[in-house]
């Protein structure tokens, strides 16, 4: 970006040394470097445009006269200054009426991180007041202003998308678009200490209701997820706050929330900062398992010991590094290989190890491994979350890696290669042309206007909309993030704001939501990955409790179909390695599957015939198939039915030497169900 610095103009008047002391002295300056001997003048900078409220007892005074539009920087993030502690504020208006355009306090880096740092666009028919304030310490300072060439922004892309709000009457915190009934319609939830209230889904539309709480150690001030933990058939709620967590499990008449886990569950003095919180079934044992991010530690979890609900509280093992830094958990299934896997987004902002995301691999076994950097997500680009779906349609799950700031790099579009690494693809997709003011802490994939390719709401009030090429579109909304839900039952996802649902008008594409009922995995289904396969489309979907950083969004998977009239087929592949298939159901409809209720018969639908060699085996399986099984999924089982083994098959061949001995099962499983089996036993 090109700089256009102007001369540095010093006005010096008789007896007018403190000019600045107040707005209507304020000092004239220009485009450069400028001194403030001491915070002293007589008026307080009000209103206040930075963070951190009231406090001051001086402040000092300057106007501003822009030549031309620039984006300006305002700055005391110099290195002269490190150590120091300031903050600004910038007006528009006259002296007794001032209206706020921004201010900063600690947006620094240099130094302890408490200077202030701004960037804005200035117009020539404004003039412009900057004031410091004393807030922190009124020492001396240097301040530099810089104006750079104006830039616009691509328009927003008209009509794209088309919201109408409607109030909703909640008290407390609206954290989760989600079901709390159990009928799988997306009520409204907000939470008190002593409540939980809902907007419930009704033929009427929303009605709200309130269901008693036990008085919680915590409200959700960082985070909710929600999920079915002790299997009573009402989804239970875990709280991630900035002093703690815990989870409220809903009673067995759906009547009460009663809090687990409370200070004095914790190891004395144990400090539990929370950040993404998310509901998973971490060792695949059928049971859901809670796992909160943790900010200035090792990241925690709870794992269920199935006992109506009762968790065992661990810590390390899922991002230990010294100091955390752990922001947004996303559980997903980045390698295709049927079992879950967990990224982390961070948000420290350097090249130190606190501040690299990570992908924590799961080993199939209870275990996962950090492969971050070996598959290329590590990246220390600010970022609290991040939004991981499949946007080309090719089966395997990417991810927008959205910037909180820009200060060390920006938005990043990831794409999986399909052998568990990924590529940067962010330049030709117009997300690289997003400005660095499009910043957020929540970034969330979904169709917004059912065309059957995945867009990513972000920024604080935008949508860019998958064009279906790999390019997308920016669409500017009337409204901020929220959690994000069914809310009307019209097949068109709606959006949650502080006060008001943002209804999606939606338009004449199709769609199909699909509803899973887990009974061998967790009664959610969380975990489950769904495939809809129509004439145009093969889409995935992943059922998962928590994404972007802070809301509960919809445990259903909606589709849209774009103008296709009718769908081949939906494959669900269960966290348990059961398949179900459902074949050509209706369209513009919500399609219930319960697991195992729809399982493909081995018998009729195998398409290929299978040997493997030797048998018995004893480290390596070798395969001959009848027609290529290449990047179809390995699953291999046990004589009880368990699933002991999963994975992409890039060879003809099987790693079977961590298998006890004994008789199994290999299934070549593809999006289409069991192609291939054959039965060996291994020494």
């Amino acid at each position: 970006m090109k700089k256009i610095y102007l001369s540095f103009l010093i006005l010096v008047f008789a007896g007018a040394v403190n000019a600045q002391n107040s707005c209507a002295e304020a000092l004239s300056i220009s485009a450069g470097l400028h001194t403030v001997d001491t915070v002293d003048g007589t008026e307080i900078p009000l209103p206040i445009c930075a963070a951190n409220g009231l406090g001051a007892s001086n402040g000092e005074w300057y106007t501003y006269q822009p030549t031309d539009t620039f984006n300006l920087e305002i700055t005391t993030d110099l290195e002269q200054n490190a150590g120091g502690d300031t903050r600004f504020h910038v007006y528009t208006g006259e002296c007794g009426n001032l209206d706020c355009v921004a201010g900063d306090d600690d947006g620094g880096v240099i130094g302890n991180g408490y200077l202030s740092t701004l960037e804005i666009v200035v117009y020539p028919e404004n003039s412009y007041y900057i004031a410091f304030d004393d807030h922190w310490e009124p020492t001396g300072f240097d301040f530099e202003l810089i104006e750079s060439e104006y830039v616009a922004p691509p328009p927003p892309a008209p009509s794209l998308f088309s919201f109408t709000p409607e109030s909703i009457s909640l008290s407390g915190t609206l954290r989760g678009a989600v079901d709390m009934n159990g009928d799988h319609l997306d009520d409204v939830v907000a939470i008190q200490n002593t409540s939980v209230n809902l907007a419930v889904q009704t033929q009427l539309g929303l009605a709200a209701t309130s269901l008693p709480t036990v008085l919680s150690d915590n409200t959700p001030s960082w985070s909710m997820a929600a999920g079915d933990v002790d299997g009573n058939g009402w989804n239970d709620l875990v709280y991630g706050g900035g002093s703690g967590a815990c989870i409220m499990f809903r009673s067995d008449d759906g009547l009460t929330f009663d809090q687990q886990f409370s200070d004095e569950d914790f190891e004395s003095g144990f400090f539990l900062f929370s950040q993404r919180s998310n509901m998973v079934d971490i060792n695949n044992d059928g049971m859901l398992d809670v796992f909160v991010c943790h900010d200035v530690q090792a990241n925690t979890y709870f794992i269920n010991q199935g006992d109506a609900g009762s968790m065992e509280f661990i810590q390390g093992g899922l991002g230990d590094i010294d100091g955390g830094g752990n922001y947004g958990s996303i559980w997903t299934d980045f390698d295709n290989d049927g079992d879950i896997d967990m990224f982390i987004a961070k948000c420290r902002g350097s090249s130190e190890l606190i501040s690299i995301n990570e992908m924590h691999r799961n080993n199939g076994d209870g275990t996962y491994t950090e492969v971050g950097e070996e598959i290329g997500l590590a990246d220390p680009i600010q970022t609290w979350s991040s939004a991981w779906g499949d946007f080309d349609n090719d089966g395997d799950m990417d991810v927008f890696v959205g910037a909180s700031s820009f200060q060390f790099g920006g938005h990043k579009l990831m794409m999986n290669m399909g052998d568990g690494t990924f590529e940067d693809a962010t330049v030709g997709t117009n997300l690289e042309l997003i400005e660095d003011d499009i910043t957020s802490i929540e970034w969330t994939t979904h169709d917004f206007d059912n065309d059957g390719y995945l867009d990513i709401m972000g920024g604080g009030g935008y949508i860019f909309r998958n064009n279906g090429d790999m390019t997308f579109d920016l669409a500017e909304l009337e409204f901020w993030n929220g959690p994000i839900g069914d809310l009307n039952n019209d097949g068109f996802l709606d959006v949650v704001t502080s006060s008001a649902v943002q209804y999606n008008d939606g338009n004449d594409n199709n769609y199909l939501v699909v509803n899973t009922i887990g009974t061998e995995s967790n009664q959610n289904g969380i975990g489950a990955r769904i495939t809809v396969h129509t004439e145009s489309f093969s889409q995935i979907r992943e059922i998962r409790s928590g994404d972007g950083f802070r809301y509960m969004s919809s445990l259903n998977a909606y589709f849209g179909l774009g103008q296709d009239v009718a769908i081949d087929s939906v494959v669900v592949n269960w966290p348990s390695g059961i398949i179900d298939v459902i074949e050509s159901p209706e369209i513009n409809t919500s399609l219930t599957i319960t697991e195992g209720a729809s399982t493909l018969s081995v018998e009729n639908e195998v398409q290929a015939s299978l040997s493997v060699y030797p048998n018995p085996a004893i480290n390596e399986l070798f395969i001959q198939a009848s027609k290529n099984m290449i990047g179809s999924r390995a699953v291999i089982f046990d004589v009880q039915g368990k699933r002991v083994y999963a994975g992409i098959l890039n060879a003809n061949r099987v790693d079977v030497s961590s298998l006890e001995t004994g008789n199994y099962i290999l299934q070549l499983v593809t999006d289409e169900g069991v192609a291939a089996e054959s039965k060996f036993y291994k020494k």
